[in-house]
């Protein structure tokens, strides 16, 4: 199975749109392209094995390339404010992962409600966190296609609801300012919105798809 192509994530094609402003189908791409990238971060970091490794590194230097490391480096900090919010989703949720209209359903309500009140860029880490979370669910429990379907719906989610604020601010570039400072006082200032209110917004999903289920 190829869900987690590294060579796709980098590839020239991709990186090259940021030379210039990109179109709404570039970055949802992108926003595949960097999901693959995180899911397959925190597989490696669960010591999960599903599948032969890619060999394919990014670009030195690549635009795609420092977003994906910017991305992993903030959903890092995300997930060591809340270690316990970001795992087990698929049990928080109180879902099963034997139905792709299930994990769907469930995936678009929580990101629904993650971006109820606005869109910031700790909020985008946080999706990205709860996809990467509920993909290595999946594939613990046996359901590795579910990282693809999760990518694409990821994807979809982007494209309806993220991409006009991204072209607003230059495409995904522009997540690097949220590192330029280096103040300890500082430190996950900006994603304490992000998780302060997660916990509630499984809760309320819960209590949605219960009925459903």
């Amino acid at each position: 199975m190829e869900v987690l192509r590294r060579s796709s994530v980098f590839a020239a094609e991709v990186m090259e749109v940021f030379d210039r402003s990109p179109t709404d189908k570039e970055l949802v791409s992108q926003a595949k392209a960097l999901c693959r990238d995180y899911i397959n971060s925190r597989l490696i970091r669960a010591g999960i094995s599903w599948s032969k490794p890619e060999h394919n590194t990014p670009v030195p230097g690549g635009k795609l390339a420092e977003v994906s490391a910017i991305l992993l480096r903030l959903g890092d900090e995300l997930e060591y404010i809340r270690p316990n919010v970001y795992r087990n989703i698929a049990r928080q949720l109180n879902i099963s992962l034997h139905s792709e209209t299930v994990v769907t359903d469930a995936f678009l309500a929580v990101a629904a409600q993650i971006f109820t009140a606005g869109i910031t860029w700790g909020k985008v880490v946080s999706l990205y966190a709860v996809a990467a979370g509920l993909a290595v669910d999946c594939v613990r429990h046996a359901q590795p296609a579910m990282v693809h379907t999760i990518v694409d719906c990821l994807g979809e989610f982007v494209r309806k609801t993220l991409v006009t604020w991204l072209k607003r601010r230059g495409g995904w570039a522009d997540i690097t300012k949220c590192v330029v400072s280096t103040d300890p006082s500082l430190r996950s200032h900006w994603l304490v919105a992000a998780v302060c209110s997660f916990g509630h917004f499984l809760k309320a999903i819960f209590f949605v798809l219960l009925p459903e289920r």
